[in-house]
């Protein structure tokens, strides 16, 4: 330990104490802490209070060194090995016990057993852990993932698995960027979802759901939720709208995405003679970054993934800290490891998640291409949390919605959508009687037929940033007005302008 290192005080991996307690349980509990978690040191001889460097008298040190280091490897099961080692500091001698993170967790107190005596490192505290977070620490120290576990108690038949098959590759297929992608999209099969943990067998050859399944169906009785709010000013007092959402994980996904698309700005650029509406936050990352807290969820914990919106920032915060080998550092320059490893090959099947590890990198360039301060990313031991700040450069707003604090039916919520995406061209006068910002989507809309006639009806809704359903009813209003027609199938074919709207 440096000088500064002690002035800095206590931290998750650092705690003081004065001397060698009579009772070692005073401070057993944080080596369990840290080697349940990322390691980390106690050092006695320094006041947790003044920072004091008071020191060990120098005819105890060895017999203190002795005493720590019989008393941790006594007390603590699995058995823990210290490594206690004298450092002087300003010229007074204090002993360091360094506890490394551990390869058999949970760790615990023998005297109270392994139902109360398994403890973790929060925010620079010691805290009991529940059950559910034993078995957290168990899973990931055998090198397994909870979604993997099979469920025994459930049964699954073929018409089961088939129908989860058929609605992933519909998601697969939606989320593609191109024809050429979209052909490419094999079946799911059986045998596919057993080769990545979905499904499983039991000694006997029986096919069993396991918890991804579950979670991926919805079905079940296993509780996953993501829990949205907008939140009045910077803090959670007060609430201006919240929704909670629930059922098959890719659509818990959609439904946050579009939820923060409702309640962050929508402004425009003009580029040259043509003006692109862009939202204040990039919204490849927005959903990158929802994609990621749903398979690096502790879906153990009691607790579910959260997505508020403050008038400053966008907060997600998923369960489950960093996994071992994890920094944020390491994070930051692409390295990923994920938890729920069977969810993962779920969504990276329909297309929800790109090149492993390259989330992080991409969001911190786009970021920067919108201007705003680096996201920041906060490991809370129990929970991941990322903060994306809010700004305006360079946008003029065009819309602010008010927020409906009660849950109103799909079709009223899908309505308000529509409206509140509705394209406003600000070179036209407002008051003119006989302006309907209808026709300045419609022109847009060409434009983009014009421009590529494959795209789908979905790849131009989102390039003009309003809803599908909108999308749809202008097209079909324009076939009627015979200004369009499509050739060919909906999946294959395109769009040809006619005469009418050349």
């Amino acid at each position: 330990m440096t000088i500064e290192e002690i002035l800095a005080g206590e931290s998750k991996n650092v705690e003081f104490k004065v001397q060698r307690p009579d009772k070692s349980m005073k401070y057993m509990k944080t080596v369990v802490a840290f080697a349940n978690g990322k390691g980390g040191r106690i050092i006695f001889g320094i006041d947790d209070k003044t920072r004091e460097v008071v020191g060990i008298p120098e005819d105890k040190v060895f017999r203190e060194i002795d005493a720590i280091t019989n008393a941790i490897s006594d007390s603590c099961e699995p058995t823990i090995i210290p490594d206690v080692y004298l450092q002087n500091i300003n010229d007074k001698p204090v002993i360091v016990a360094e506890i490394r993170t551990g390869r058999r967790k949970p760790y615990y107190i023998k005297a109270e057993g392994l139902e109360n005596g398994v403890y973790i490192r929060v925010s620079g505290t010691t805290r009991p852990a529940d059950r559910d977070m034993s078995r957290e620490l168990y899973y990931e120290c055998d090198a397994r993932s909870f979604d993997s576990i099979i469920c025994r108690d459930m049964e699954v038949t073929d018409e089961d698995i088939k129908s989860l098959c058929e609605q992933m590759k519909e998601v697969a297929i939606a989320n593609c960027k191109s024809n050429l992608q979209r052909s490419e999209v094999k079946d799911v099969t059986k045998n596919i979802l057993l080769s990545w943990g979905i499904l499983k067998k039991d000694e006997n050859e029986k096919i069993y759901p396991t918890n991804a399944y579950i979670y991926l169906t919805g079905q079940g009785g296993l509780r996953s939720m993501i829990q949205c709010a907008v939140f009045k000013g910077t803090t959670r007092a007060v609430f201006l709208d919240r929704r909670n959402y629930e059922g098959p994980l890719w659509k818990q996904v959609e439904e946050a995405v579009q939820f923060v698309f409702r309640n962050i700005r929508m402004g425009c650029r003009l580029e040259g003679v043509y003006r692109q509406d862009i939202y204040e936050l990039p919204p490849d990352s927005i959903r990158e970054l929802i994609v990621n807290a749903v398979m690096n969820c502790s879906y153990i914990q009691n607790s579910n993934i959260q997505v508020a919106i403050y008038d400053d920032r966008l907060e997600i915060t998923s369960p489950g800290g960093l996994l071992p080998g994890v920094t944020i550092e390491l994070m930051k320059e692409g390295f990923s490891k994920i938890r729920n490893r069977s969810l993962a090959n779920a969504f990276a099947y329909m297309n929800l998640v790109e090149a492993w590890g390259s989330g992080i990198p991409k969001l911190m360039q786009a970021m920067q291409e919108y201007g705003l301060r680096e996201p920041e990313f906060i490991d809370m031991e129990v929970a991941f949390r990322i903060n994306l700040y809010r700004g305006q450069n360079e946008v003029i707003e065009v819309k602010n919605r008010d927020h409906d604090l009660n849950h109103g039916s799909n079709d009223l919520n899908r309505e308000l959508d529509d409206l509140n995406h509705e394209p406003v061209d600000l070179d036209r006068d407002s008051n003119d009687p006989n302006h309907d910002p209808k026709d300045d989507l419609e022109i847009q809309l060409s434009e983009m037929i014009y421009k590529n006639p494959e795209l789908t009806q979905k790849e131009l809704a989102k390039a003009l940033a309003v809803s599908t359903a909108t999308i749809k009813r202008m097209l079909t209003k324009m076939q009627h007005e015979g200004k369009v027609i499509r050739e060919g199938s909906n999946r294959k074919g395109k769009w040809i302008l006619t005469d009418k709207m050349k």
